[in-house]
């Protein structure tokens, strides 16, 4: 079967990787064309059909994807010609369906032109409608054939909400313990990035240029102090993969303290004392690897403006962070806007570092692990899509 698939950001190529390795295991004649990323890629040339006239990469995440109100108001020509380009490329190669994955604000336009087609909808990773535009579930009943979710607790949701859906468990599980930083030894990992052994905190800023903008002065000033009180405790910026060194070294400066690495999060990850995370998906990859955290988040005052008066509306959505909504219960501290501050990082820290609250966050983080499912969701996903495709075909 022919299948198109739209991932826009970093974490939408994780998963997306996955899935294709998934059904092109599943379906040993599948034809998959795809916007992503560097591992999507991977994952596609590695399944050895290469990049023929139809099959694999259209477009890269990186030169698409914007965040934010105030990011889309100035890239709105660009959005709209990603737009039509997406959907010329989707009618010229018709495909059996077109998987989805998060990105809501340009995938939900793309499943109604589908729908419109006559081409199937599948959505990989719900948008996140239970935090913020819940007006969304309009759009999905409409224009979604089969919703596949990954969190526990939006199966409630969704079913209260009337929207059939597919639960297989969490790919993110696979993904981490899978990954090979998992087993790398502690001197490896000092090796491999040219570094001194040392205690160190992971600041992991986010992948779009506003977050690093905004998460690195604050973590960078907590630093500063840290190091007056910890003079041996280090930080180490995980690299956002479709960022440069040159989008963090103006923040870092001179200082001997803190150091950058690419291509290996889990790694600096695993390594940690503890985390310093823009809120999104890294927050849930430091539970899985067991890094006690602090989620931090901030953005333009307009997007905030919005944001608080549609978390009011939402008034079930206590938390930001995937771990402490899974749980129901604060077991890291988030930050938010003004409450993220370089005095209040830097305290935070400190506590992280205290045996009683490790062990707490740790088996935290074992109950998160526990309500997520175990190990295979990318695959089942896989397989339950095959399916619906094959009893489409076969008119049941």
């Amino acid at each position: 079967m022919r299948y198109y698939i739209i991932a826009g950001e970093a974490s939408g190529d994780l998963h997306g990787s996955n899935l294709l390795k998934g059904l092109t295991e599943v379906d040993a004649q599948a034809l998959i064309r795809f916007w992503g990323g560097g591992m999507m890629k991977a994952a596609w040339e590695e399944s050895g059909r290469g990049n023929g006239p139809e099959g694999g990469l259209v477009r890269d995440y990186r030169d698409t994807a914007v965040m934010g109100i105030s990011d889309v108001l100035k890239n709105l020509g660009k959005i709209s010609r990603n737009l039509r380009f997406c959907q010329e490329d989707l009618v010229a190669f018709r495909p059996d369906v077109l998987i989805l994955i998060d990105y809501p604000g340009f995938n939900l336009k793309m499943a109604r032109f589908a729908h419109e087609k006559g081409i199937k909808v599948f959505y990989y990773i719900a948008p996140k409608v239970w935090a913020s535009r819940e007006g969304r579930i309009r759009q999905i009943k409409a224009y979604v054939d089969r919703l596949f979710i990954i969190f526990p607790f939006e199966i409630p949701y969704f079913t209260r909400k009337g929207i059939p859906f597919i639960y297989k468990g969490n790919p993110l599980i696979d993904a981490v313990d899978r990954s090979p930083a998992m087993s790398q030894s502690r001197e490896a990992f000092f090796a491999a990035h040219g570094l001194k052994e040392c205690r160190y905190v992971a600041l992991l800023a986010g992948s779009r240029s506003g977050e690093i903008s905004r998460m690195m002065p604050v973590c960078m000033a907590a630093a500063g102090l840290l190091q007056k009180s910890e003079p041996d405790l280090h930080f180490i910026v995980a690299g956002a993969p479709s960022r440069s060194a040159e989008d963090y070294l103006p923040y870092i400066g001179g200082r001997e303290n803190v150091h950058l690495a690419f291509g290996d999060t889990y790694g600096v990850l695993r390594h940690a004392e503890c985390a310093v995370i823009n809120s999104g998906t890294a927050s849930l990859e430091a539970a899985l690897i067991g890094t006690p955290q602090v989620v931090c988040w901030s953005t333009s005052g307009v997007t905030y403006f919005v944001g608080k008066y549609i978390l009011r509306i939402l008034e079930h959505i206590s938390y930001i962070s995937l771990g402490n909504l899974i749980l129901d219960r604060l077991l890291f501290k988030e930050f938010i806007q003004d409450a993220f501050n370089a005095e209040a990082v830097a305290a935070e820290v400190r506590r992280l570092m205290e045996p009683a609250c490790r062990e707490e966050m740790k088996k935290g983080y074992a109950e998160i692990r526990e309500a997520l499912g175990g190990r295979g969701a990318s695959l089942a996903v896989a397989r339950a899509m095959v399916e619906e495709l094959s009893d489409r075909h076969d008119g049941r």
